[in-house]
């Protein structure tokens, strides 16, 4: 998957309720949930993504000028900051000259450019290489982002506890992937380690994880997706299965980054995800969404 950041929020989210398991559940969700938007507005969060260019075979201009492959929104700074060769999957960085470019806090110099690793920064935006499947592309971040700047919080359902559900695991017999198609089109398929089933209002349903990040990770959508929660997918983690048991705390079902920024690649529910169900719990409509 290619949203690791949040999984690590949602980690140490989870662990932090796992340690404190007399605290009022509400008081624990409210903390968590403030901690999640915290996370989302911070430096170099989603909401300082600012531009996503997929790259060419051949030579990829970097810089201010607008025509370029990968164009920089700094009027202070050169046409020209860079340039990126990609050839057989392989990008490699040409740093103009006399331009105040830095790679990992040093004065960049040419060099193959490592996926997510490698930090190019100039003035106050920061851009770096992601690959989506057969796909290579510039992500660009900006602190100074529109989107953040008029970031205005988190719309969310009341703490309901009903909604915090007790669900039977059941590991797959052999090897089990889940097939995802994401936002720009691509066919992925992640290993799954098994499935749950769970029942609300006399009804049973199911869901089918992946693993990130020793965390059970959810991609679905239900009955209030497109209504009252954004409309593409909610994303929901938990702990793993403890003796064949992992609890659904739809409270804590949260947006994807897709919902604030249109420069995310974000999973899509496979049909096995989309529920007969309004979940209304957890994280609405975002205002300023895409």
């Amino acid at each position: 998957m290619t949203i690791k950041n949040i999984a690590m929020v949602a980690a140490f989210s989870l662990a932090l309720s796992a340690a404190n398991p007399g605290a009022d559940y509400r008081q624990q969700v409210e903390k968590w949930r403030a901690q999640h938007q915290k996370a989302l507005a911070a430096d170099d969060g989603w909401l300082t993504v600012a531009g996503l260019d997929w790259l060419k075979e051949g030579e990829n201009r970097v810089g201010a000028d607008p025509a370029s492959e990968v164009a920089l929104p700094d009027h202070s700074l050169p046409g020209r900051v860079a340039t990126i060769s990609f050839h057989a999957g392989q990008a490699v960085l040409h740093p103009a000259q006399g331009v105040p470019l830095m790679l990992n806090g040093k004065p960049a110099a040419q060099t193959a450019l490592h996926e997510d690793t490698d930090i190019l920064a100039i003035n106050r935006l920061k851009f770096y290489l992601i690959r989506r499947g057969d796909r290579a592309g510039i992500r660009l971040k900006d602190n100074d982002s529109p989107e953040r700047k008029r970031f205005a919080g988190l719309s969310w359902y009341p703490v309901d506890p009903s909604w915090k559900l007790r669900a039977k695991f059941t590991a797959w017999d052999t090897p089990h992937t889940i097939a995802f198609t994401n936002t720009i089109g691509q066919k992925e398929a992640e290993p799954s380690p098994g499935y749950v089933t769970f029942t609300r209002n006399g009804r049973e349903y199911r869901l089918e994880p992946t693993l990130e990040d020793g965390t059970l990770f959810f991609v679905f959508r239900d009955r209030t997706s497109g209504k009252t929660t954004y409309g593409a997918s909610r994303f929901l983690y938990t702990e793993p299965a403890k003796n064949g048991i992992v609890y659904l705390d739809f409270n804590r079902a949260e947006n994807p980054p897709c919902a604030f920024t249109a420069y995310a690649t974000c999973p899509l529910p496979p049909p096995q995800n989309r529920l007969d169900l309004a979940v209304e719990a957890g994280e609405q409509k975002y205002n300023g969404g895409h």
